[in-house]
Formats: C-alpha cells, sequence, structure tokens
C-alpha cells in the first residue's frame, strides 16, 4: 500500500456539507432565538436597556412564546444561511486546496500535527476571502427573509403571521424593500465571515499545538490519523466561540445600522445616512447597541454551529476511508 501523502482530500460531497449547515443553522437558531429577539428590540431605538425589553417581553400571557417569537423565520433564514454557507465555503476551499496542492506538493517525510479538522488547510489569505465571499452570497439569497425576521421580532410591528409580514413588506415597498439594508448587511457579514474563517482557524491551529498531540511523519502516519473525539470538539468549541465574539464586536456597528434601516427603511434612506444619523442623534453609543447579547449569541451560536458541522464531517470523512479501505 502507497505512503500516505500528509492530510487528505474531503470526499464528503457538497450535499452532505449542505445538509450538515442546515442543521446545525436550525438546531442554533432555535435555541438561541431569545437572544436574536432581545437584540432586535435594544437595536430598534433608544433609549431600550436589555433589562426593559426583558420586562416588556416577560408581561407577555405566553412568555414562552413570546420569547421565542419570530423563530420560524429565524430558523429558516439561520438554517438555509448555513446550509449554502457551508456548502459554497466547502466548494471553494476544495478548490482552493487542490491549485495549493498542485502548486506545491509535499514531501512524504513532511511532519504534520494530527487536527481537530477534516476541513483543508488554506492560507491566512484564501480563508479570509473564501468565508467573506461565501456569506456575501449566501446573505443575498437569504436577505427577503431576514427583512421578514427582522420586521418580524420588532415590537414597532404588529404581525400576526410570517406570511402577513410578507405581504405587507410587499405592499408598502415591493421587492426592493425585501432587499433594504443589504448594503449594511454585506458590509456587516463579508469582513465577519472572512475574518471569522480566519480567526477561527488560526484559533483552532494554537490550541491544537496546545491540548493536541505532537507532530507526526507523514510517511508513517495512518490513514485518518486525528485527535480523539472529545478533544477535537473541545478545541473547535473554543475557536468558535472565541472568533465569533471577537468578529461580534469588529462588526456590531454595521448590525446596529441595518436594524434601524430594516426596520425604519422611510427614517433611514441608506447605510451611511443612518449611521450619520444614529451618531448625531444618539451618540457613537448607539452603534454598540445590542452589542452584549450580539456577542454572547454569536459565541454561542458558532460555536455550537462549527463544533457540530466539524464533527459530522470528521465522521462521514472517517466512514469513508473506512469503506474504501475494505474495498481495497
Amino acid at each position: 500500500m502507497p505512503p500516505q501523502q500528509g492530510p487528505q482530500p474531503s470526499r464528503s460531497s457538497s450535499s452532505f456539507h449542505f445538509v450538515a449547515g442546515l442543521s446545525t443553522g436550525v438546531f442554533s437558531a432555535v435555541l438561541l432565538q431569545p437572544f436574536d429577539l432581545l437584540k432586535t428590540r435594544v437595536q430598534q431605538s433608544r433609549p431600550h436597556s436589555i433589562r426593559a425589553a426583558v420586562r416588556d417581553i416577560a408581561r407577555s400571557p405566553n412568555v414562552v412564546a413570546a420569547f421565542w417569537r419570530g423563530t420560524v423565520p429565524s430558523a429558516l433564514r439561520t438554517g438555509m444561511g448555513s446550509a449554502i454557507y457551508f456548502s459554497t465555503l466547502n466548494t471553494i476551499r476544495q478548490r482552493a486546496s487542490a491549485l495549493a496542492a498542485a502548486s506545491h506538493p509535499r514531501s512524504p517525510h513532511h511532519h504534520h500535527r494530527p487536527s481537530s479538522s477534516a476541513l483543508p488547510k488554506l492560507s491566512n489569505t484564501t480563508n479570509l476571502l473564501s468565508g467573506a465571499f461565501a456569506r456575501a452570497f449566501a446573505g443575498f439569497i437569504l436577505m427577503p427573509l431576514t427583512v421578514i425576521k427582522v420586521r418580524y421580532e420588532s415590537s414597532l410591528y404588529s404581525y400576526r403571521s410570517v406570511l402577513g409580514a410578507a405581504r405587507d413588506i410587499y405592499r408598502t415597498g415591493r421587492i426592493p424593500a425585501f432587499f433594504a439594508g443589504f448594503g449594511a448587511t454585506a458590509m456587516r457579514d463579508a469582513p465577519y465571515a472572512g475574518l471569522y474563517v480566519l480567526s477561527y482557524e488560526q484559533f483552532k491551529k494554537r490550541l491544537g499545538y496546545i491540548y493536541g498531540p505532537g507532530p507526526v511523519a507523514a510517511d508513517r502516519a495512518p490513514a485518518g490519523i486525528g485527535m480523539a473525539s472529545s478533544v477535537s470538539a473541545t478545541i473547535n468549541f473554543s475557536s468558535g466561540a472565541l472568533a465569533g465574539a471577537t468578529c461580534s464586536f469588529i462588526s456590531n456597528p454595521f448590525d446596529a445600522v441595518k436594524t434601524r434601516i430594516q426596520l425604519q427603511p422611510l427614517v433611514y434612506r441608506n447605510m451611511f445616512h443612518a449611521c450619520r444619523m444614529m451618531v448625531t442623534q444618539e451618540g457613537v453609543r448607539s452603534l454598540y447597541d445590542g452589542l452584549a447579547l450580539r456577542m454572547t449569541r454569536k459565541a454561542i451560536s458558532s460555536a455550537l454551529a462549527w463544533m457540530l458541522y466539524e464533527e459530522l464531517i470528521r465522521r462521514a470523512e472517517s466512514t469513508w476511508r473506512r469503506d474504501t479501505s475494505e474495498h481495497v
């Protein structure tokens, strides 16, 4: 049997990445919907504190239903967004990995460390650009659901159903209304996702050095060598949480501006106009409304989504290698 040439390329199909992304997205969206609801309420206007928003929601006859208001559009948006994002990101990274391998083939005696991930190892620039492009692409496709979700969660509107919200948005603004705030969304999501993938991979690398086993010669490494499942899951979860919190802080002003535009498009005409009005009338702090909620939600949701996604892919890769070896 020929020697192994370092980490093997991913064999799981794009459809599996789509399903894995969909599953993790829906799970995290449903679990963390109260954080998203509170963030929207806090960002919709000032002054509006987290405590005041919680008290306002808690006065509802059905408290549980009130805190999970907007779960359907949120789950649809996050689930489909994660599915499109992860499958698109996988396609880009696989192509980039293949090009890099063809340009710079590794020696069979190259030493590598067992990794917490089955995903391709790419340069910082490639991680940054692939994450940004995949998120911008997914964000554009899912923009109508984003607008419906934000309107439905806000107390400025009294929609009884998701369909009713969609009808009202179309009646008042036609098709362009479903894409209100896309500029701010793209400015928030593309850099966020690019920085997230870059930071996530760096955190994984650093934590892998601390908690993982030492380097192994590729020509002596058995196929599929890696870390124990519990170790890899801990590293991926921690890396996802750290990257999510870091990138949320950087991108929060765009999130605050986006929310204002989507809730009051007649007041805030575009991203620059909204930003200027918010800073002039309410101060720079208005750009960081909902920061604590967003950092908490993003840290937990990113950690859960990427840990589950990585684990599903690792298991798929392991199953594929086992089935392949049995048929050799």
